[in-house]
């Protein structure tokens, strides 16, 4: 076997209008096409989608509530991790700066998925 790409990740969110806020309007992320039957909304992030599927019944907790990191998570390449620190605090979007050191924070979407955004 050869893995040659990722194609994709998928995360469950339980009420789409929130997730779509979250990531259309704060994260600024870009909505493709789909043409399948139950709800959802998947985004184009260079050459990897991110597909977000409903889960009316989704109870998230975290693993390691003190280190977000040490969770299951999503990582996104940012530009500037100031101008994106900034705009999650102005949505009150809580945030957790990286314990390693490096230019990364962590979020959470309204379902408490745990999303890094790293300056690279």
């Amino acid at each position: 076997m050869q893995i040659t790409q990722c194609l994709h990740t998928a995360i469950l969110v339980s009420n789409l209008e929130d997730a779509e806020h979250f990531y259309s309007n704060i994260l600024g992320l870009s909505k493709v096409e789909r043409s399948l039957k139950y709800p959802g909304v998947w985004y184009q992030i260079g050459d990897v989608q991110l597909h977000l599927i409903v889960d009316t019944t989704l109870s998230t907790h975290l693993q390691n509530p003190e280190k977000w990191g040490r969770n299951p998570h999503v990582a996104f390449s940012i530009a500037n991790l100031d101008d994106a620190k900034t705009k999650l605090l102005e949505h009150n979007c809580p945030i957790q700066m990286s314990a390693s050191g490096r230019a990364a924070l962590f979020t959470q979407d309204p379902d408490g998925n745990i999303i890094e955004l790293s300056q690279v």
